[in-house]
């Protein structure tokens, strides 16, 4: 299928409702029908047509949520100059992004709980992890198991969407605060 403007603006379109549709309903009942109307389509048929089946489609809203979260990443973190003010950025970012996208977020947590080890697989692990072996070589940062210590800090991270989920008058901020200081102990000399 030749792609044409139309043709993106339609996938973009399709992609924006399945995932408004996961946030609201859950992986398991985001079916192509409930999809369509969100997208205020005529048919399921128009989905079919843009995207091979459910996985083509779900992996689209994955890559989606991956590129927009990578760009905000990146553009704060990379204007740091110190490890220690990179990991404490990539933190409070991360919690900032989340709090600001809840229904991205959401959908993206649905998403990886209900599917098959390693399909969706995200690779901020390694970014969390380069920033832990520069911070070790620059000295900055003490001794530690860096895959540990990343797999900690992803994982503490990946926890804020069902906080906001099962508490929506979580604050955000305060779950930054406690993560960044949390984390600064952590990984000190």
């Amino acid at each position: 299928m030749q792609v044409t403007v139309t043709g993106s603006a339609r996938r973009a379109q399709i992609v924006t409702a399945t995932i408004a549709t996961i946030a609201e309903l859950g992986y398991p009942q985001a079916s192509f029908a409930r999809i369509a109307r969100s997208a205020g389509l005529s048919s399921t048929r128009l989905i079919s047509y843009h995207f091979a089946g459910k996985d083509e489609l779900i992996g689209q809203v994955i890559a989606t949520i991956q590129g927009r979260l990578s760009a905000y990443m990146t553009e704060r973190v990379s204007a740091r100059r110190t490890a220690g003010a990179a990991l404490e950025t990539y933190i409070r970012s991360l919690v900032e992004y989340a709090g600001e996208h809840r229904a991205e977020m959401r959908a993206a947590a649905e998403i990886l709980r209900h599917s098959r080890p390693g399909a969706t697989a995200l690779p901020e692990l390694s970014r969390v992890e380069r920033l832990l072996v520069w911070g070790q070589e620059s000295g900055e940062f003490g001794a530690f198991d860096v895959r540990v210590t990343a797999m900690a800090i992803q994982r503490a991270l990946d926890g804020l969407p069902f906080l906001l989920e099962t508490d929506p008058e979580a604050d955000p901020d305060e779950y930054a605060d406690g993560l960044a200081a949390l984390f600064a102990r952590a990984v000190r000399p």
